[in-house]
């Protein structure tokens, strides 16, 4: 449990000037207040991004093996924290332990490697058209980096943001989502506490219209990185364009598993629940719709039957739960909605369906582990995100049927295939339209060194992890040095 969670602001905690709180909740028993969190204003909001500002000569000033070297040292602060930050994670967003020590121990991996790139801020030489000169690019920072953060990766999106921001010589006001303020407060503790210089980041907690807002209207900082929904990000990238901000946004997925004909039927399945399931399948990676040719359908929506029916539902602190609650009421709530739209489009109940209200799950926001099948590929069911423990089946014909239904969607995150043929496989990385994909694995996970982002919908900017991840967060500069001590021709220009 917490007390009272305030605001980071040029190196210390402070509440917020309005005194308002608000209670922070265990969406897998709401009967347990886990502490409150202080409500910031715009005001608040500002002092933040000054502190950031006036932090940022020194920063950038600092040469960037020195900046590694301190993010080196937080990923060993947070590997020594794993376990209380799991917990904390479990307790505030829902997920279970295993999957929260899972998330954690990604956000020690990815705060690892870009700590390395701190030593591969690399430019290029380049020869000159023009006699002894001497022609480079190097990087450069942007300034202060604003960055909004969703509840459904509370620790791994914000490392994955912050520390590029950061190696990259950035500052950084820090707002996570409003539901989960303990992580945000724990992972920024593990930046301030592995050394960084005051003002470098600043944590501001509150809504969007009063902390959000805020960032993406001032002029002060000139970047923007969002993960979130897409009603969201496409208001804040038309806010940031039309400040000429630089604007990097991860929203929605829809995202397809292909079960061709020669497929392994059983991993096929594991794979299925595994990404629909997991997380609660509030994953914008979560296997939402399978694409299954007609011959190997009934055997495998049987085993993802089966598969769903044996999945523990409860608490995520608990030893041998499989899957918990949504974040809170407000989502529940739509994947209940979902199920309506379900029953109305005539999509085939095979398991879940309801919200699950057995003993102590009534004090909870659980929602039954649900496969549909039959589902039109044009449907609400199979076209929305829904953003819970929700399975459609869509049954196709052949791979040429697959394919298009595939790629049906406004989304393009992450997809899957499984089949045998090695030709099939290749002419599926050809066609398929997302920004990641996966030949007989789930539809899930993410590599630490490998680039995370979509196409279509999904979102708009440079890509986030990996090597990529520094490109957004610096501009070019290209250098010319004239070393010939004379007037120039005027004929090699």
């Amino acid at each position: 449990m917490h007390e009272l969670l305030t605001n980071f602001v040029n190196g210390a905690w402070t509440p917020s000037a309005s005194g308002r709180t608000i209670d922070n909740i265990n969406p897998a028993d709401t009967r347990q207040v886990l502490g409150q969190v202080t409500r910031s204003t715009p005001d608040d909001t500002r002092a933040a991004i000054d502190a950031a500002k006036a932090a940022q000569h020194a920063w950038k000033s600092t040469p960037a093996p020195k900046r590694g070297a301190i993010l080196f040292e937080a990923t060993r602060l947070m590997t020594e924290r794993k376990e209380s930050i799991a917990k904390a994670l479990t307790l505030e967003e829902g997920k279970t332990l295993p999957e929260a020590r899972g998330e954690v121990q990604k956000s020690i991996n990815l705060i690892e490697f870009i700590a390395g790139e701190a030593r591969r801020l690399n430019g290029t030489t380049n020869p000159s058209e023009m006699p002894k000169t001497f022609a480079y690019t190097v990087r450069s920072p942007l300034g202060v980096a604003g960055l909004v953060t969703p509840w459904n990766f509370p620790v791994c999106i914000p490392a994955w943001k912050i520390a590029p921001a950061l190696v990259a010589g950035n500052t950084v006001v820090f707002k996570p989502a409003t539901t989960t303020p303990w992580t945000a407060d724990l992972v920024t503790r593990v930046f301030a506490d592995a050394g960084l210089p005051d003002g470098v980041i600043n944590l501001v907690h509150g809504s969007g219209r009063e902390v959000g807002q805020v960032i993406v209207e001032h002029p002060d900082i000139p970047a923007l990185s969002f993960t979130g929904s897409n009603e969201v990000g496409c208001r804040l990238y038309q806010d940031g364009a039309a400040r000429l901000k630089k604007v990097q946004c991860e929203m929605g997925g829809k995202n397809p598993l292909i079960v061709l004909g020669d497929a392994d039927v059983e991993l096929a399945a594991v794979a299925t629940a595994q990404g629909a399931f997991g997380s609660t399948g509030q994953r914008c990676t979560a296997t939402s719709r399978a694409i299954v040719v007609e011959d190997v359908a009934d055997a495998f929506v049987a085993r993802v039957v089966e598969l769903a029916n044996k999945l523990k539902v409860g608490n995520g602190i608990h030893d041998g739960v499989d899957m918990g609650p949504s974040v809170d009421e407000g989502q529940m709530n739509t994947v209940l909605k979902y199920h309506a739209i379900a029953k109305e489009e005539g999509a085939k109940l095979m398991c879940g369906g309801t919200r699950l209200t057995d003993g102590d799950l009534a004090h909870g926001y659980f929602t039954a582990p649900t496969v549909y099948d039959h589902v039109a590929g044009d449907s609400r069911l199979a076209q929305e995100e829904i953003f819970g423990p929700v399975l459609s089946v869509i049954r196709v014909k052949d791979w040429a049927e697959a394919i298009e239904v595939a790629n049906s969607v406004e989304y393009g995150l992450t997809s899957s295939v499984f089949t045998k043929d090695v030709a099939r496989a290749m002419e599926y990385v050809d066609e398929i339209e997302t920004g990641m994909l996966h030949v007989n694995s789930p539809t899930v996970g993410g590599e630490a060194h490998l680039p995370f982002g979509g196409m279509k919908a999904t979102g708009v900017g440079q890509r986030e992890m990996g090597q990529t991840a520094i490109d957004f967060f610096t501009e070019w500069k290209t250098v010319y040095i004239d070393y010939t001590g004379t007037k120039r021709d005027s004929k090699l220009y």
